[in-house]
């Protein structure tokens, strides 16, 4: 042998996370869960001990954003690399259009098995295929997660999986099973711009049960994992699709909406810690197929992240992007994140900030309104979901105001930061084709607590054509 040639080969071999066989993956996605709520993320009293250890074994991102708060969106988004409105689905309860490439069918096409159980809210139900799975089961159980470790235990042998596990814990109505712990709504803590008061307070006890459950199947995945063998080329990758689902959360572009937990575990592959650098949900697609040796499609917008799975301290981007569509009501909202800056732009400030999580539809929301007629809010915390008109513009330092509480878009002094953001934003617009529709879908319509068939409007983006444009953005910018 060529000494060269067997020099090469001890390189290789030596590299980190470096495998003769094709790794495997395991993506666990749940439904309406903000960072916060997890012990690994520094809740005191969240019961995660599963998700905790996944997160002291593996990397945990605390920069983890999402490119909308809102579920069929924010998975479209996740499974292709790109942004709502170039995806083709960006309101809730849209379907994939034809013609979208999805990682997932990249990865079957390299001789991955393919499966996905639980929450599905990309495709029709039965459709899955059209999205690159070979498996396509509604899950079961209170949270659709019944049948999980039976699907990984009856996979095929001697071929690389993937395996998409949507949850359906933690969104709303809330179902309960004897095995999961309880929470006593005293020993919750209430966020700022919430009420604190009996009703919010169990709302979020019970929240914080399916939340439990969540983690119960990080341990049962884990535990098949380990005895199947396949630990070790395996990669778990835990995230949200939307914060959650309480007003001011969920749908909004504020970090308790738009930001996901993110966290992945793969032993001798990821070195355990945490990273600050910004990822954002589209790049997911780009690294899984890094990961595997897995060609990219030119129609992913995403930025691999794979430098930082090496070392924590890399940055593969440093702009963060997103967008607030319809969900139950119309919206139109954009938002970028640039260090410790973020700026929201709103389209129709004439419109109350609303979907079901922020109205009476449940405790909280109710307690909230309840409290506002009353005139009982914190004018400086908690009467957000009521200002009308809203404003144009909002920008906040999080290092100072993590939950983004003190607009400082109209101080002069900020001047500076508020236009080199909006400037950033504009060109996002640009280059990726968004648009603000003239015929919105409009607010949905309830006629003795059903929803009504109502048209759909113009989605935003279809006046630029957005679905054919690759362009990702700014990714990397001074």
């Amino acid at each position: 042998m060529n000494p060269q040639h067997l020099v090469l080969f001890i390189v290789v071999w030596a590299t980190p996370g470096f495998s003769a066989e094709p790794p495997n993956f395991v993506f666990y996605i749940v439904d309406d869960v903000s960072p916060e709520d997890l012990g690994a993320y520094g809740c005191s009293f969240a019961k995660t001990p599963n998700i905790d250890q996944l997160a002291n074994d593996g990397l945990r991102f605390e920069n983890a954003y999402l490119v909308i708060s809102s579920c069929s969106p924010s998975r479209c988004a996740i499974i292709t690399g790109r942004y709502p409105h170039n995806h083709g689905a960006p309101e809730l309860h849209t379907t994939l259009p034809p013609g979208q490439q999805t990682f997932v069918q990249s990865l079957a096409d390299a001789g991955y098995h393919t499966a996905i159980s639980g929450k599905n809210h990309i495709s029709d139900k039965g459709k899955a295929s059209d999205l690159g799975f070979a498996v396509e089961s509604p899950g079961q159980g209170p949270g659709k997660q019944a049948d999980w470790i039976e699907l990984m235990a009856s996979r095929p042998p001697d071929t690389p999986f993937f395996f998409w596990f949507g949850s359906s814990d933690a969104h709303r109505s809330w179902h309960f099973d004897d095995e999961t712990p309880v929470y006593d709504p005293d020993e919750i803590e209430v966020p700022p711009y919430l009420y604190d008061g009996p009703r919010t307070r169990k709302d979020l006890a019970d929240y914080f049960h399916e939340v439990s459950r969540i983690d119960t199947y990080v341990g049962k995945i884990r535990t098949e994992l380990e005895r199947q063998g396949v630990e070790d080329n395996t990669w778990f990758i835990f995230m949200a699709d939307n914060g959650r689902a309480f007003p001011r959360s969920k749908t909004r572009l504020y970090d308790s909406g738009i930001k996901t937990p993110f966290i992945i575990h793969a032993p001798g592959r990821v070195k355990p810690g945490t990273t600050k650098s910004f990822i954002s949900s589209i790049d997911l697609s780009a690294t899984i197929l890094e990961l595997a040796g897995v060609e990219k499609p030119e129609t992913i917008q995403g930025a691999s992240f794979a430098p930082i799975l090496e070392d924590p301290s890399a940055v593969t981007r440093n702009v963060v992007f997103a967008e607030h569509n319809w969900h139950v009501n119309f919206a139109h909202e954009r938002m970028v994140r640039h260090g410790e800056w973020v700026y929201i732009r709103n389209s129709f400030p004439e419109l109350q900030s609303l979907a079901m999580e922020q109205d009476r539809s449940y405790p909280a929301g109710d307690e909230l309104w309840d409290m506002e007629d009353a005139g009982n809010l914190n004018p400086d915390t908690q009467r957000d979901i009521f200002l009308v008109p809203r404003p144009v513009e909002e920008l906040y330092h999080l290092g100072k105001d993590p939950h983004q509480l003190s607009n400082l878009a109209v101080n002069p002094e900020f001047t500076p930061q508020l236009e080199s953001l909006s400037g950033l934003l504009d060109r996002w617009i640009e280059e990726t084709g968004d648009s603000v529709p003239e015929d919105p879908t409009p607010d949905r319509v309830y006629l003795n607590g059903k929803k009504q068939p109502q048209p759909r409007g113009t989605p935003p983006g279809e006046a630029r054509n957005a679905t054919n444009i690759n362009h990702p953005g700014p990714i990397l910018v001074n």
